[in-house]
């Protein structure tokens, strides 16, 4: 049994639910991260005995889903959209910006099934997009392929940030502070794929980097979808 398909406890004396209890944890994880995170720490920001909470949740790892769940009302779109296209990009960019708003996510992101109300309206509103398209096999190595990307394009991005955080330096200083290293290990010709990144790369934003390689998976998935000449 889910931690949805349980019911909830009768009202106590002080009100808690559910929905209190995720809100909580919530606002400890967009704070200090996951690991900010335990029942007895949100039993405390509810002032509410840790025990009580058990009642409510059985372990961590269920608290992570209702949080991941809340999260994905904030990725589900609005209408739904009118082209698999569409629907694939509105996802990807939807959940990098919710990423952006809660810096953990990224540590979760494709690691649990999305089965809680939220994550599967997402997972309809996306598949659904295909009717008429692809068969449901297809529809599915497509948001598979196009999840992949821009999961790995998250965690990276929100690796980037927390380097930068920890070390205090900008991306721009950081390369400075290296750059010796840097300039002395090219300096030894052995690795001139580098060198040209490194000498006539362009300095491209985040946002652009990653809607330019969404776009280049974009193009390889509508590849597949198109039936070839003759066909």
């Amino acid at each position: 049994m889910t931690v949805w398909d349980r019911p909830e406890p009768p009202i106590q004396p002080v009100p808690l639910d559910r929905e209190r209890i995720v809100a909580a944890a919530l606002a400890l994880a967009d704070e200090g991260g996951l690991a900010a995170v335990s029942l007895r720490k949100v039993a405390a920001r509810l002032d509410a005995g840790p025990m009580r909470l058990y009642r409510y949740i059985s372990t961590k790892e269920e608290l992570f889903d209702l949080m991941v769940d809340a999260v994905q009302a904030e990725i589900l779109p609005e209408e739904q959209p009118d082209d698999w296209r569409e629907a694939l990009r509105g996802l990807a960019h939807r959940t990098r910006r919710a990423a952006l708003r809660h810096e953990w996510l990224a540590d979760l992101l494709g690691g649990r099934p999305a089965m809680g109300p939220n994550g599967l309206a997402v997972a309809e509103a996306t598949l659904s997009a295909f009717d008429d398209i692809a068969d449901i096999d297809t529809a599915m190595r497509a948001v598979e392929t196009v999840s992949a990307y821009f999961i790995g394009a998250i965690r990276r991005e929100t690796a980037h940030v927390r380097a930068e955080r920890a070390s205090g330096l900008s991306k721009h200083d950081w390369q400075r502070a290296s750059g010796p290293h840097l300039t002395d290990m090219l300096a030894t010709g052995r690795f001139p794929a580098v060198a040209r990144v490194v000498h006539d790369g362009a300095d491209v934003d985040a946002e652009t980097s990653f809607g330019t390689g969404l776009d280049w998976i974009l193009d390889a998935v509508a590849a597949k979808l198109t039936p070839p000449p003759g066909a």
